[in-house]
Parts: structure tokens; C-alpha cells; sequence
């Protein structure tokens, strides 16, 4: 291209600014620069160039910086259409329905809303417990000795005595009783967790009640769940740690992209409709000591900025369910709210924001969203429970129908006047994660996954001897569950 832009006024222009330009530097402007541009281009070129004399090397360094900004300006504007279309076609997607306490939360942390709390924990598990057994009032006691009698009550307490028993303190809302367990009731009593909703049947000796029976609300028997769509499951992402491990998490999406695998794994990739990850999305600042150590990006909002860049390298077309955990920048009290708009603002338009816990139903598939902290209490609470099988303490959250049932342990609970952390709906997934261990199993129809973490050992990690199983993913499809490794 050479333009017919007279020379004189290029050097005038050129003057303007305070530069003066060399003759073959004017034949290299009016080879590469249309007319229209010709003002735009000097005046970035006099903003880039040092020297007082413009000469041809000048202006070409210039036009190559322009063409590499206009090249980028063109990819980001083809990258906001993408997600105005991602937007477009999220409001029109009708397939999912979300239930959380985002929005509802109303706990000012009075007493009041602690007497609100527990007594809707124990009218939601008792009307669970009722379609069971038929309890009596525990006031009434006192004219039924020597009768066999049904209780639903709330656990005070749980002791073991020297004559080889446990006595478990049970309340309900008009009176307590010590009901004592013997024999095989004996190990099922000392397994409670204390604040947890349970029938007895026994039979009533005094001021005591002999149990025969211990009753957990529990989940009753399932089909397993089959849909013909793919649903991955992964959690504690935590962008931001100098253990975040870049290398796995770009095969992770290199798969879902359909760019690493072959056979069976590839066309799983293409089956994927969702990806649940389960909190912990970034490290979190000062939530251990010495945390900042272990940290690459030091302030919470540029985790989060981080975090948007890697979930932005999944397809558009697959939906993200994002939940939150107790690293995350929100109330650590459970239940918590989704991310705070500030942060939710940061992700493309197929990321859906939840709180945790959260009740999902993705195109009739059922998923309870829990991140998983009550874990710790339960684990420690039960010895025949481990971290390396943290799917076996799931099963307890099952039969007691509660995601945090011991209250005031390591796991805050805030006093909302509903307990949102009753398993009121049976879900067909239960998603969990937090122990940063990979561990899948079935429970009465239900499928159970803890997924993996995506940081190796961090040093904290190591002082309190936890190992994790980094990388591993759980894909849901069609009433199984698959197991993909990222990390040797």
C-alpha cells in the first residue's frame, strides 16, 4: 500500500508532537498506514519512541505493538460474544433447579434463633422418624412402667458406665430420660454424635428406658440414578497455593476439551454436561498459620481472578456448578452463601454460583452439594472411620439425614430459624470433598463421591499428617462412576 499522503504534512504532523522523522521513515508510513489512520498511528508512535529523530525501525516496531493490540482487542471481543451466547443460552436452559441458602439467610445469633434452630432440626428428623414408629411423649413415662414404648428425641449426651453400658440423655420438648443401651446397642449408642435426632423402642424401668432398638432417620432404598448425560465431580481447587498443580489441571481440561485421551475416555469427555466442584475454590488468606508462605497470589481478590482464568478453560457449552468451603472469601458459619457478587462477577455466564450446602437437580439428576467440614468431627468422633475412606463417614450423614449433626465442634453451624443442613430430599448423588481424598461408593441407591484436591502437600498439610489424593476425578454417566487420574 502506498497512500498519496503528501510528505510535507507527515513531517508537520510529525512536528506537532515535537519529532522530527527521517525520509525513509515516511516512505515505511506511507507503504503500511492507510489515510485514515495516518493520526492515529503518529501519535502513537511519538507516545513509544524515545529517540528525537523518528527513523524506519521506529515505525516498524510501532506497527508491529498496534497490529498485536488490535489482535488481541479482536480475540477478546470474539471471547465476550462466546459468553453472551454461553449467557443466552443459560437463561434459556430450564434443566436446573437450585435450592440454597443464598439470599435467605436471616441468623442474627440471638437465643431466640437458637431455639428457632433446633426446633426445626427436630420437627424435620421427627417427621421423618414418625413414618417409622409412633413416639409418646417422654413427660408421660412416668404412668407406662414395665411397657414397651417409641421415642423420637434430640441426643444431649452419651456416657459409657462400668457395668459395660451407655446411657444416652434424650430430650424431646417436654421432658428428658437417660435411656440405657447394653450389649450390641451399647457400640450403636457410643457411635453418637450428640445433638443428632433418633427413635428409640425399649421398655421403660423407672426413670430410666431400657432400649431394644436405636433408630436412625436414614435414607430407605434407592434404584441408582441413570441419565444418559456425563457429570464430572471435583472440589478444593485451591487457586492460589504455590501447591496448585497447573500441570494436572490443564490435563484436566485438555480431556474435557477432547484433546487428551483416546477410545472410551475421549467419548466420556464428550458426554460431560456439568462439572460440580465442591469448595475450596482458592487457598483462602490467614486461614492457618503461616499460610502466606504457601501462597503464589497473596490477596483474595486476584485468587479469585486466577480462578476465573482456569475454570475459563473449560468449554462453554459445559455448565459449572461452583460451591464454596471454608477457604473461600465467605461466613465460615454453615450454611454459607454462594460467593459474594464482587467475586461471582469475576466468572463466565455458564459458572453457577451455590452455597454449601446446596441441593442441585441438573436435568432430573438429584445432587447434594456439601463441602464436606463436619467430616473431621465425625471421623474423629468414630473410630472405626478414616480419612482414607471418608466415602464410610458420608454414610453416617445418611442415616442421621443431617450434613453437620454434631453441633459446636470444629464445624460452625449458624442459628437459622430452618436448618438448612437436614437431608430433607434424598438426593441421587451426594458430592463432597474437604479431607482432600478421593473415595467413591453406593449407599441405599445412593451414590457417594468425595472428591479429590487438586493441591499436592502443602507444609501445614504435613505437620498434621494429612496425605492427599491429588487429581483424581469422579465422572458420573448413566448410573456408574469412572475414575480418571491426572496425577502420578
Amino acid at each position: 500500500m502506498h497512500n498519496g499522503i503528501d510528505t510535507k504534512l507527515i513531517v508537520a504532523k510529525f512536528a506537532m508532537h515535537g519529532y522530527n522523522v527521517h525520509p525513509s521513515a515516511i516512505e515505511v508510513l506511507k507503504k503500511n498506514v492507510d489515510p485514515q489512520n495516518i493520526d492515529f498511528v503518529i501519535s502513537h508512535i511519538c507516545k513509544l519512541v524515545d529517540s528525537f529523530i523518528i527513523t524506519p525501525d521506529d515505525i516498524l516496531s510501532v506497527l508491529d505493538t498496534i497490529r498485536e493490540f488490535e489482535r488481541k482487542a479482536r480475540v477478546r471481543e470474539t471471547e465476550q460474544k462466546s459468553k453472551a451466547q454461553t449467557k443466552q443460552i443459560y437463561k434459556q436452559s430450564e434443566g436446573i433447579k437450585i435450592k440454597d441458602i443464598t439470599g435467605k439467610s436471616s441468623c442474627e445469633g440471638s437465643i431466640e434463633d437458637f431455639v428457632a434452630y433446633f426446633n426445626s432440626r427436630f420437627e424435620k428428623l421427627s417427621k421423618i422418624l414418625r413414618k417409622r414408629i409412633r413416639p409418646v411423649p417422654i413427660s408421660t413415662l412416668g404412668r407406662l412402667n414395665g411397657e414397651q414404648v417409641e421415642l423420637i428425641g434430640i441426643v444431649n449426651s452419651v456416657r459409657e458406665t462400668q457395668n459395660n453400658s451407655a446411657i444416652i440423655e434424650l430430650e424431646d420438648k417436654t421432658g428428658i430420660v437417660n435411656v440405657i443401651a447394653t450389649d450390641r446397642l451399647k457400640d450403636q449408642a457410643l457411635e453418637l454424635l450428640g445433638d443428632e435426632v433418633i427413635g428409640v423402642i425399649g421398655t421403660v424401668r423407672g426413670r430410666n428406658v431400657i432400649a431394644d432398638r436405636i433408630i436412625f432417620p436414614d435414607v430407605p432404598m434407592n434404584d441408582k440414578a441413570k441419565f444418559d448425560f456425563g457429570v464430572v465431580f471435583i472440589s478444593d481447587t485451591h487457586f492460589g497455593s504455590k501447591e496448585f498443580l497447573q500441570k494436572e489441571w490443564n490435563m484436566f481440561t485438555d480431556w474435557l476439551n477432547g484433546e487428551l485421551g483416546e477410545g472410551k475416555v475421549v467419548e466420556l469427555a464428550e458426554k460431560v454436561r456439568y462439572v460440580i466442584i465442591a469448595g475450596d475454590i482458592v487457598d483462602g488468606v490467614g486461614i492457618y498459620p503461616d499460610q502466606e508462605k504457601d501462597l503464589t497470589i497473596l490477596d483474595i481478590c486476584g485468587q479469585y481472578e486466577f480462578a476465573a482464568e482456569q475454570l475459563d478453560k473449560i468449554p462453554k457449552d459445559v455448565k459449572i456448578i461452583l460451591s464454596v468451603g471454608n477457604h473461600d472469601a465467605i461466613r465460615q458459619a454453615e450454611p454459607q452463601p454462594a460467593l459474594p457478587k464482587e467475586y461471582r462477577d469475576l466468572f463466565s455466564n455458564n459458572v453457577i454460583h451455590v452455597g454449601n450446602p446446596a441441593y442441585v437437580e441438573l436435568d432430573g439428576l438429584k445432587v447434594l452439594i456439601y463441602h464436606g467440614r463436619s467430616l473431621d468431627d465425625i471421623i474423629t468422633k468414630i473410630p472405626r472411620l478414616s480419612y482414607e475412606k471418608p466415602h464410610e463417614a458420608m454414610i453416617e450423614l445418611l442415616k442421621r439425614r443431617h450434613l453437620s449433626p454434631r453441633y459446636g465442634e470444629k464445624s460452625p453451624i449458624a442459628p437459622e430459624k430452618e436448618d438448612w443442613l437436614v437431608i430433607d430430599e434424598i438426593p441421587d448423588i451426594l458430592h463432597c470433598g474437604h479431607v482432600h481424598t478421593y473415595s467413591v461408593g453406593v449407599y441405599r441407591g445412593v451414590f457417594l463421591i468425595n472428591s479429590s484436591t487438586w493441591q499436592s502437600q502443602t507444609e501445614f498439610q504435613k505437620k498434621v499428617n494429612l496425605n492427599p489424593m491429588p487429581g483424581n476425578v469422579a465422572v458420573y454417566y448413566n448410573g456408574d462412576i469412572a475414575r480418571l487420574r491426572f496425577y502420578n
